[in-house]
């Protein structure tokens, strides 16, 4: 018997807040640029002496970094991983939740006894009484930088979604909770027949009609209000939902599930993205931690299973229910009506 497995979880959150402070300090975009020393790149991004080559080592033993040569003269440069996925300024960087992650969850999770001795959210309810929601949509900038994150976290599940799902027997798609708009113009530029809708709340429709222009397919993408909760969901023939369904408790998981069905036509598909948890919750890891996430952060939502997603759908209506695996612990739930 070897503790190492125990010790390596059980203090986990040194390497995790290492690499979350190398990503809120740009560590990876300014050595995207090229190699620097620790002295160098220590005073680029305002690193004490003291704390330059314990930082920077750290990173290359945790593999997000590599260093040609030992002592003071060494180099240090990006690891191809990070360097693809960690500078801002590439279009694959996945940074964003990163951030978030440091400046919201990081804090939260030191709670999580109590969530789970009380089943209350440890978010910001917590100090302004106000929910998670109600913070960022009071404040636009923060709002942005939350879309921005979810956009990193999701670029690779929707690429997928796109390459791996028929839609070339549909029409039209309505994104719900489409937050940037991304799904919708990745939609739009790999099925070029496709007119899609992307839906969310008020504060948020200028920020995706941003996203579109700049992807040069307003002529296909329309970004639209919607409250999913008070308004009927947008009639298309593909209703999709990316990381919206975790975030409700059963009662409001299963409105949503009948208000995408009654938004369907007859043959019209159901997609929901997410880390759905394997059916025996014993292998998805992520997953399961997501849905702890969601304990600490609304008390009463929940992460699922594919099994407890197509038991939904079918007292919903829907006919047939389908689990397709996209990127890491990710799947899409699709269900036909």
């Amino acid at each position: 018997m070897d503790p190492g497995r125990i010790m390596e979880v059980g203090m986990g959150f040194f390497a995790s807040k290492t690499l979350l402070s190398a990503t809120e300090l740009g560590v990876f975009s300014e050595l995207a640029a090229g190699p620097a020393t620790a002295d160098v790149l220590g005073e680029r991004l305002g690193i004490c002496t003291r704390a330059r080559h314990d930082f920077l080592d750290g990173l290359v033993a945790l593999g997000f970094l590599e260093r040609e040569g030992n002592g003071g003269g060494s180099l240090y440069r990006n690891a191809p991983d990070s360097d693809l996925f960690l500078d801002r300024n590439k279009p694959t960087y996945i940074g964003g939740i990163l951030e978030m992650a440091n400046s919201r969850l990081y804090p939260f999770w030191s709670d999580l006894t109590e969530a789970l001795r009380t089943g209350a959210p440890q978010n910001e309810i917590k100090h302004t009484g106000r929910g998670m929601f109600e913070e960022l949509y009071a404040d636009p900038d923060r709002l942005e930088q939350f879309m921005h994150a979810m956009c990193g976290v999701s670029a690779g599940n929707f690429h997928a979604l796109a390459d791996t799902f028929d839609f070339g027997r549909y029409a039209t798609v309505c994104d719900v909770g489409g937050a940037t708009g991304q799904l919708s113009t990745i939609l739009a530029e790999r099925h070029p027949h496709l007119q899609c809708t992307t839906c969310d709340l008020p504060a948020v429709r200028p920020i995706a009609e941003r996203a579109i222009v700049a992807a040069g397919v307003s002529d296909r993408v329309t970004a639209a209000e919607l409250d999913f909760f008070a308004e009927p969901i947008p009639q298309a023939d593909v209703i999709t939902m990316g990381m919206i369904l975790h975030d409700w408790n059963l009662d409001r998981k299963r409105h949503l599930i009948r208000s995408a069905y009654d938004a369907l036509p007859d043959g019209g598909a159901f997609i929901v993205i997410e880390a759905l948890i394997d059916d025996a919750r014993r292998e998805n890891v992520f997953g399961l931690m997501m849905s702890l996430n969601m304990l600490i952060e609304f008390g009463d939502a929940f992460d699922y299973t594919g099994a407890d997603f197509a038991g939904w759908c079918h007292e919903a209506g829907f006919h047939e229910v389908e689990m397709v695996p996209l990127t890491g612990p990710s799947s899409a739930g699709i269900a036909y009506k």
